[in-house]
């Protein structure tokens, strides 16, 4: 039997994510067990939460228009449906960038007492910083860690360049901080080039992570918790047509993402294996992706997706079908046991 009746699943977000989200949420919400639990979607972008449709068990989905959605109370996280109040016993986060991956909204659960599908907050503002999350990956020894610069809005320009150009080999990738899609990012080849890239970065976050390419192969895995022990899912390799991952190659088919990924059996197990450890040392909940690359001399880890992409066409689903399981299947198994 369920451990939950209703199901809250939130998508949108306050960042360049927003329409990604929404498009994973609606996967989400439709892959759910619609014989075990009723499932509420809401809408929540920039601090307007309302409920986009629902879905009562065995029964057909029910959308609202846009300019009569109800509004989420937020005193307690509830709605009022047709004149009923509606209370929920889970909450599924698919909010690509802030709040969701960033902790805020887990804390506001947190508070209020609801369980969700996530990491909880003080993980969740860890892993989102590239930085931050980097720095504790290399504490721990797991994986090794590409060489980068730390930079924070308002540095001085010159100073940036000369200090990249002393610790680190060009090519170089410039990152903000926080943020996921590749938003911001740019591959940088010269030092001449190092300052735009910055600003170009700027435009997303106030800190701005540069860091030494790495040769090697993209690979990446999926973790989390099947109730029993951490579990991973298939390794999928990322063969990109652009210069690197960038959102081109992720969104508009311009790579091929290869599920399972052709690498020898200890390489798999390499990777699955430090995807599980880094998984159980952090603690994570839910479902949570992992990408590194595979240099000549080891394993280099590259960042954590605590909220991973979950539209039909995305890494983790793919790595479901792979692994064998039912997406609907999948997703009771994060409910239960997150």
């Amino acid at each position: 039997m369920a451990r939950y009746n209703t199901i809250a699943v939130v998508y949108g977000s306050d960042s360049s994510e927003w329409e990604v989200s929404c498009r994973s949420g609606e996967f989400v919400a439709s892959a759910i067990d619609d014989t075990q639990y009723d499932v509420y979607e809401i809408f929540a972008r920039f601090g307007v939460w309302k409920l986009v449709a629902f879905r009562k068990k065995n029964a057909m989905r029910v959308t609202f228009p846009e300019e009569s959605r109800p509004v989420i109370d937020k005193n307690d996280f509830s709605v009022s449906v047709l004149g009923e109040k509606i209370r929920f016993d889970f909450v599924y986060i698919v909010q690509h960038g802030a709040p969701g991956e960033t902790g805020q909204f887990e804390g506001y659960l947190e508070m209020l007492g609801i369980p969700c599908s996530t990491c909880d907050s003080s993980i969740c503002s860890i892993v989102f910083d590239k930085y931050a999350c980097k720095c504790y990956i290399r504490e721990l020894g797991l994986a090794k860690c590409a060489p980068d610069v730390y930079v924070r809005h308002g540095m001085d320009h010159e100073e940036t360049k000369a200090l990249v150009s002393q610790k680190l080999r060009f090519p170089v990738f410039v990152k903000p901080t926080q943020g996921g899609s590749s938003f911001g990012v740019t591959r940088v080849v010269s030092p001449d080039d190092v300052e735009s890239a910055v600003r170009y970065a700027f435009s997303e976050n106030e800190t701005v992570l540069i860091e030494q390419g790495i040769e090697g192969r993209e690979l990446t895995c999926a973790a989390y918790f099947d109730g029993q022990k951490v579990s991973t899912l298939p390794l999928i390799e990322i063969v990109s047509e652009n210069e690197y991952f960038d959102y081109d190659a992720k969104y508009n088919g311009h790579s091929q993402e290869i599920c399972p990924a052709p690498v020898p059996d200890d390489i798999r197990d390499l990777v699955q294996q430090t995807t599980a450890r880094i998984y159980f040392r952090l603690g994570c909940r839910g479902v949570v992706r992992m990408d590194y690359i595979l240099a000549e001399d080891g394993l280099y880890f590259l960042e954590i997706n605590t909220i991973p992409g979950m539209t039909s066409a995305s890494l983790v689903p793919k790595m479901v079908r792979e692994a064998g399981l039912s997406m609907t299947e999948f997703l009771s198994t994060i409910i239960e046991n997150s």
